[in-house]
């Protein structure tokens, strides 16, 4: 399907969110349209205008948030006081901001369905419908079929095994949390040589056939480190949930009972 064009972004600037970090944003599309947030994946991704070839430039006003330490949000690829809770709090700064009642839509791919059902289940009440796609809740069956050697080694043994055999032989029985050690060095030549491993072999089993272009990615320092760091640092502390499977807690799923969702 052939998206929407849109013209170029409206609104644009930076939020002081903490001591420590500020986030960035941009708006597109109808200025008194309907409110869509778009919640990138990662954790550690970003935006881009190619976000907004979803929603229809004469009915949707669409807000782009770069999550803590990722995308153009400054300091890049930072992982002090980067939680869930915290960019949950951070999308209630913006709203706020731009003096939104309520988002009409919460739309969010990948990581960014875990953290739409999060922010909706934490505020209902400003949340009118939700969009997710390419589904990820951050449940420890997930964590171990792409970075614990389960079903996407399977599926994918050559890439796998390029992907482990860059760690100490030692450190092989839990890749996830090897990489993690890795990519929080202090050392930045380390820390990117692990982040460049990491992205490959994620962009690698992202698609059963890869595009001439999946890793061009890679040549970009900044992406490559941010995208890396603040998905290790998400998960190996579990995205900072209550626990595996927090998201579909019954309590949990009640609060968002009356919310039309589109899967």
């Amino acid at each position: 399907m052939q998206g929407y064009n849109h013209e170029e972004a409206f609104d644009e600037g930076y939020i002081q969110v903490s001591d420590i970090h500020k986030v960035y944003y941009t708006q597109y599309g109808r200025q008194d349209g309907k409110t869509v947030l778009f919640l990138h994946g990662g954790p550690g991704g970003g935006t881009s205008k190619a976000n907004t070839e979803f929603f229809d430039p004469s009915i949707y006003r669409v807000v782009l948030i770069d999550q803590r330490g990722g995308g153009k949000s400054r300091p890049v690829a930072e992982v002090r006081e980067n939680t869930t809770q915290l960019l949950i709090a951070d999308i209630e700064t913006l709203r706020t901001k731009l003096s939104i009642e309520s988002w009409d839509v919460v739309f969010g791919g990948s990581w960014g369905s875990t953290l739409s059902l999060a922010y909706a289940q934490a505020h209902p009440t400003v949340v009118r419908a939700l969009v997710l796609r390419g589904i990820f809740l951050g449940m420890n069956w997930e964590f171990d079929w792409t970075l614990r050697g389960g079903g996407a080694s399977t599926l994918f043994p050559d890439r796998w095994a390029d992907f482990v055999g860059y760690l100490p032989e030692d450190k092989r029985s839990d890749p996830m949390k090897a990489y993690h050690e890795l990519l929080m060095s202090e050392g930045h030549a380390t820390s990117l040589k692990a982040a460049w491993h990491w992205n490959r072999w994620e962009l690698s089993v992202s698609t059963l056939t890869l595009a001439e272009d999946a890793y061009a990615k890679l040549d970009d320092e900044d992406w490559c480190l941010q995208h890396a760091r603040i998905e290790a640092h998400y998960f190996v502390n579990e995205n900072f949930s209550a626990g595996d499977k927090a998201i579909l807690r019954p309590e949990n799923i009640e609060r968002i009972k009356n919310i039309p969702r589109s899967i």
